[in-house]
């Protein structure tokens, strides 16, 4: 799992400057018809169990297509769990937006690092081609260490002696679903792993059982780890009552910290700029299928739904209510922001690989660059800027 480093400093700074230049004003739950703190904060978690479920039950459905595939591994079923798994990151890729909030998905407990954790180190898992050799390592080919391929097994031994030896969730499933992308940027092809990696006669690799024991076993911790997250949100659920039983201004808070770290320093920083800093695809979000582009769109579209209170057919008061009852001007200008953010995304080459490959001084690059610092410098600075407005601390 990435750790935060300039970006979060950003966040910091950032909030300290705008809330020292914030109204003194008495922000408290305004009376009428005008949107209330609590009616922002029953919203939130209401969208928080939507998408979490939505990402459940695709996960649901990733799980039957690789279970379709192994009991008959033919090109056709490979093809359709690729399909089933970019559609699982359609609806994961938003609830990032509820990261760094002070929720179960990061708490001591929280499944996060089983779940979206990267970048992988492939050798971990499976053989590679290393220039042409092939590498018979992983622990799928390490038959003498780990005899059965198990739950718990792979539970213990993700992130275990470092943070890129990752053994579960989206991306150890893509990568045994996709393989190391050898292809150059240009060429837009994702890995070309070939589904007879997985069939025990004429095969291309060794140990083909172990990895289609692996893929159902990855498979099965992705739906326990996201039900567990349902359950926490879902009416009634332990972690929904502790949030809802929080201080409003402190539930507020760690709406504002989520979709801030997000877009100004894991998104903008971790996800995009330090792989174009790199040019190199390996520190790229999802490397192995090339779905990246849509990795960052979802990130971004995960703040917005947070900010305006929408997701799905969930719509409800908002944080965008709130400042605008607070500062019209500032709820504009941070309207202005998404609207130039949203653009300078949809501008980067695709795929994202591409996009970096000839890093920030070139035309694709210097595309990549500006959704950077939109971000950083016109969505997280305005999202803060309206924290400020409703007296958050957002440190």
């Amino acid at each position: 799992m990435k750790k935060l480093t300039f970006g979060l400093s950003f966040v910091a700074a950032a909030g300290l400057l705008l809330a020292s230049c914030s109204s003194d004003d008495d922000q408290s739950t305004p009376a009428g018809n005008q949107v209330t703190k609590s009616a922002v904060i029953e919203n939130y978690a209401n969208i928080v169990y939507q998408n979490y479920k939505d990402a459940y039950d695709d996960a649901v459905a990733l799980e039957t297509a690789i279970n379709t595939f192994v009991g008959e591994p033919t090109d056709a079923n490979f093809t359709e769990a690729k399909n089933k798994w970019r559609d699982a990151r359609e609806s994961y890729g938003t609830t990032e937006a509820f990261r760094f909030a002070n929720g179960p998905i990061d708490d001591e407990n929280g499944p996060e690092g089983l779940l979206n954790a990267w970048p992988l180190d492939e050798n971990y898992i499976d053989y590679v081609d290393n220039n042409g050799a092939v590498l018979n390592g992983g622990i799928i080919n390490d038959t003498e260490n780990f005899p059965e391929i198990t739950k718990d097994l792979l539970i213990s031994l993700n992130e275990d002696g470092g943070e890129k030896n990752i053994s579960t969730g989206y991306h150890a499933i893509e990568f045994l679903l996709w393989g190391q992308d050898l292809t150059a940027p240009a060429d837009n092809l994702p890995g070309q792993r070939a589904y007879t990696d997985f069939v025990d006669e004429g095969g291309t690799a060794l140990n083909e059982d172990r990895r289609r024991e692996y893929l159902v076993v990855c498979a099965d911790l992705l739906t326990d780890h996201l039900s567990y997250l349902v359950d926490q949100w879902k009416e009634g659920g332990e972690y929904r009552g502790v949030f809802l039983a929080l201080p409003e201004d402190e539930a507020l808070q760690n709406m504002y910290l989520g979709i801030t770290t997000l877009a100004a320093a894991e998104l903008a920083v971790e996800r995009m700029d330090v792989a174009l800093a790199n040019m190199d695809q390996e520190d790229e979000h999802s490397c192995f299928s090339d779905n990246t582009h849509r990795d960052v769109y979802l990130n971004y579209k995960g703040v917005i739904n947070v900010y305006r209170g929408e997701y799905g057919s969930v719509s409800g008061a908002s944080l965008e209510d709130l400042v605008a009852q607070a500062d019209a001007e500032t709820a504009q200008n941070t309207d202005a922001a998404i609207t130039t953010t949203e653009a300078s995304i949809a501008a980067i080459a695709i795929p994202f690989d591409y996009a970096i490959s000839g890093g920030a001084t070139s035309e694709e690059g210097a595309k990549v660059k500006a959704a950077v610092l939109n971000l950083q410098q016109e969505l997280g600075a305005n999202l803060l800027a309206g924290a400020a407005k409703l007296n958050l601390d957002i440190e």
